[in-house]
């Protein structure tokens, strides 16, 4: 009886020793590297990138599908990293924000970044995408899965809106250049 209860102890701790180690060298999956606006503003001096601006608030049901889905996309996730530096910004915080000589305050319900970044029209999700020196290029409202996503990325993050149409791109250039598989 005792040789049956060693022999059932030392199997359940090899077991349990190979499930940690196992769970140890599982790969993590990547992440987009998010920060602050105030981060962003900091980073682009030194070393410029265009800005990304995940416009959200807290009961956006639409806002945690992309974070779920749209923002976990490996091909998302890896061009996000390379090309922007993301910010998440929830438009309805208290936190006063100070960007350069700019300082942005809560006022009626939101924060006046997010109102300035929105110009005034509050829907959520919106993705705002800046350039290098903080100018805006084009806020983009509403959900994206992760190839919507990855063409409105790759359409702004190559400077593909200098160089013609939307619609252009989207069709003729967007499935010459990336190759994407609509995960979802």
């Amino acid at each position: 009886m005792k040789n049956i209860f060693l022999t059932l102890f030392f199997c359940l701790m090899a077991f349990v020793g190979k499930a940690q180690v196992a769970a140890a060298t599982k790969p993590t999956k990547a992440k987009i590297n998010w920060m602050t606006l105030e981060q962003a503003f900091a980073a682009t001096e030194k070393e410029p990138r265009k800005i990304l601006v995940d416009v959200y608030t807290g009961w956006c049901g639409w806002c945690k599908v992309m974070d779920q889905k749209t923002f976990t996309d490996e091909k998302v996730v890896e061009f996000v990293n390379q090309k922007y530096y993301a910010v998440k910004l929830d438009a309805e915080m208290k936190d006063t924000l100070r960007i350069g000589n700019q300082q942005y305050v809560w006022e009626n319900g939101y924060n006046q970044a997010g109102v300035a970044l929105l110009q005034g029209k509050m829907s959520f999700p919106t993705m705002v995408y800046l350039d290098e020196k903080f100018n805006m290029i084009q806020p983009v409202a509403g959900y994206q899965d992760a190839k919507q996503f990855h063409q409105i990325i790759t359409f702004f993050g190559d400077d593909h809106y200098r160089k013609g149409e939307w619609d252009k791109y989207q069709k003729e250039i967007y499935p010459k250049q990336y190759i994407v598989e609509n995960k979802q």
